[in-house]
C-alpha cells in the first residue's frame, strides 16, 4: 500500500505506510497495551495492509514507544485525548476504525463512548474492564507474581522481554526478541509512567451500554496474563460478537495474526451489510 501519510512531529507516533495508493482507503488505528509500543506489533501492521485494502496507523500511548519521554495520563480519558490529537496532527478527519489490545481496548471503548462519530468500527483484543470482571481476572495472580519477581531482581532487558514473550505468547516467535530488547533499551518506559498506566487501567470503568459503532471482541483461550472470561463477560454485557482462538495467548496478533485479520474482514463485511 502506498497511501501517503503526512509527516509526524518528532514526538508523535509513527504512521506505517503500506503498498496501495488510494486516499479513500479506510484507516485503521492500532493501539497496544500497558507499557507496550507500536514497535511491538512485530510485523502485524504490514500483514494487515497486505491482506486488506486499508491504511494502518499504529499510535503510541504517552509514555510508550516514540512518546516514551512524555508523561502518561493516569486516566483513560487523558489517553483518548492524546490519540485524538495525534490523528489531528496527521490531518485525519474522517472516521477511523480501531483495533486495540488490552489497555488500548479500554482507550478505544472510551473513545467510542465519548466521540462515536469519530469511529466506524471497533475490534477489542484480550481487554478487560470494570464492572464486568474482577481484579484477579483482569490480571492473573500468577502473572503478577512473575512480573514482580523481575522487578525485584532488577532484571535485564533481555530477561524482561523473554519472560514477557513467555507470558503473552503461546506460540512464541523468538525472532522478535532482539527488536523488543532494543525497544526497551532505547525507549525505556519509566517506573512512574508504568504505574500511571496501571492506575488508569485499574480504575477504568466502562459504560454498561455497548458502543454505538460495530464492535467485535477477540480473545485467546490460552491467555496467561488476562483471563479469557474478561472478554466473554464484556461481549455478553454489550451483546456484541465474540470470537475465541483456541490456543493463542494474550498477544493474539503475534500468535495468530492471519486469524485476527480473517475475523476483522468477516466482521467488516457483516457490518457493511447491516
Amino acid at each position: 500500500m502506498a497511501s501517503h501519510t503526512p509527516p509526524m512531529p518528532a514526538d508523535a507516533s509513527r504512521p506505517v505506510a503500506g503498498a496501495h495508493s488510494a486516499s479513500a482507503l479506510p484507516t485503521w488505528v492500532l493501539l497496544r497495551g500497558l507499557t507496550r509500543a507500536s514497535a511491538h506489533w512485530s510485523g502485524f501492521v504490514e500483514e494487515f495492509e497486505a491482506a486488506l485494502p486499508v491504511r494502518v496507523i499504529a499510535l503510541d500511548l504517552p509514555g510508550n514507544g516514540t512518546l516514551w519521554q512524555q508523561r502518561s495520563p493516569a486516566n483513560v480519558v487523558g489517553m483518548v485525548a492524546h490519540c485524538r490529537a495525534q490523528l489531528q496532527q496527521l490531518g485525519i478527519t474522517q472516521p477511523v476504525c480501531v483495533l486495540a489490545m488490552s489497555l488500548g481496548g479500554m482507550v478505544a471503548a472510551e473513545w467510542a463512548a465519548r466521540y462515536p462519530g469519530e469511529l466506524c468500527e471497533l475490534v477489542l483484543i484480550n481487554t478487560s474492564m470494570r464492572p464486568f470482571s474482577t481484579v484477579w481476572q483482569r490480571l492473573r495472580p500468577s502473572a503478577l507474581l512473575r512480573l514482580l519477581m523481575l522487578a525485584v531482581r532488577h532484571a535485564s532487558a533481555s530477561a524482561w522481554e523473554r519472560e514477557l514473550l513467555r507470558l503473552t505468547a503461546q506460540h512464541p516467535r523468538h525472532d522478535v526478541l532482539a527488536s523488543w530488547c532494543d525497544e526497551r533499551l532505547q525507549r525505556p518506559v519509566s517506573v512512574a509512567n508504568a504505574m500511571r498506566q496501571l492506575l488508569a487501567a485499574a480504575r477504568y470503568r466502562a459504560s454498561l451500554q455497548a458502543p454505538a459503532v460495530p464492535t467485535l471482541v477477540l480473545s485467546g483461550a490460552g491467555d496467561q496474563l488476562v483471563s479469557p472470561q474478561c472478554s466473554q463477560a464484556l461481549a455478553h454485557a454489550w451483546q456484541v460478537p465474540l470470537q475465541v482462538h483456541a490456543s493463542a495467548g494474550h498477544d493474539l496478533t503475534l500468535d495468530a495474526g492471519p486469524w485476527v485479520l480473517q475475523q476483522v474482514a468477516q466482521h467488516a463485511a457483516l457490518s457493511q451489510r447491516a
